[in-house]
């Protein structure tokens, strides 16, 4: 939003209270009126209540000691990396440290596909294109990731059977099943059938 010789920040200001809810809510219209004037005021205000100086130390060290875990996926592994930063909004790293960070906490397979993608050192490359490549290598495990889980879904029932065997396996026992289920034709009414076919139906 933009207007007429109003500040950017003056707009942030007055949209601000409109993005909050529940504590943070609280919080706002608990302050006394007139008590931020600023948006320097309100960023200061809402850092110090929010965020008091011990979880924001506990936040910047578990993005500082970060680690791709053994069974982590290199896109889990980043998706939990940005929860943490978002969980610091006011953690003061700048993107390079970031992505420098991010790339020592993964595993060695991780690390050469980065650098491969990047035709070389992955961090010699400017943060713009870093976050390009981890964007696509992400989407890329991600579908593939999804793709395991629905073939395995499909043939869950059955494990260590191939979806066809399955499938005809299925089959048999459907027909098995109702062949169960037939009532049983009493021997006399049989015979008398099996006589009137063989004489060729003479009588109809």
């Amino acid at each position: 939003m933009r207007f007429p010789n109003v500040p950017s920040t003056s707009i942030k200001l007055m949209l601000f209270p409109f993005s909050l809810e529940g504590a943070a809510r609280i919080w706002l219209e608990k302050e006394p009126p007139r008590s931020i004037l600023t948006w320097d005021d309100l960023v200061s205000k809402f850092i110090n209540q929010l965020f008091p100086p011990s979880k924001t130390t506990n936040l910047r060290n578990e993005i500082t000691n970060f680690q791709q875990r053994f069974d982590e996926s290199f896109y889990e592994a980043w998706d939990r990396f940005n929860d943490l930063l978002r969980a610091c909004p006011h953690h003061g790293f700048l993107k390079l440290h970031q992505l420098d960070t991010l790339y020592n906490a993964l595993n060695s397979n991780d690390q050469d596909s980065l650098n491969s993608a990047a035709g070389g050192n992955f961090l010699d490359k400017m943060p713009r294109e870093c976050l390009r490549i981890i964007e696509s290598k992400s989407k890329v495990r991600h579908s593939q990731s999804k793709a395991i889980v629905a073939k395995v879904s499909t043939s869950s029932s059955t494990p260590g059977v191939s979806p066809d065997v399955a499938e005809l396996k299925d089959m048999v026992r459907a027909l098995l099943l109702d062949k169960k289920n037939q009532p049983q034709v009493p021997a006399t009414i049989k015979a008398v059938e099996e006589s009137y076919v063989t004489c060729g139906g003479a009588h109809s």
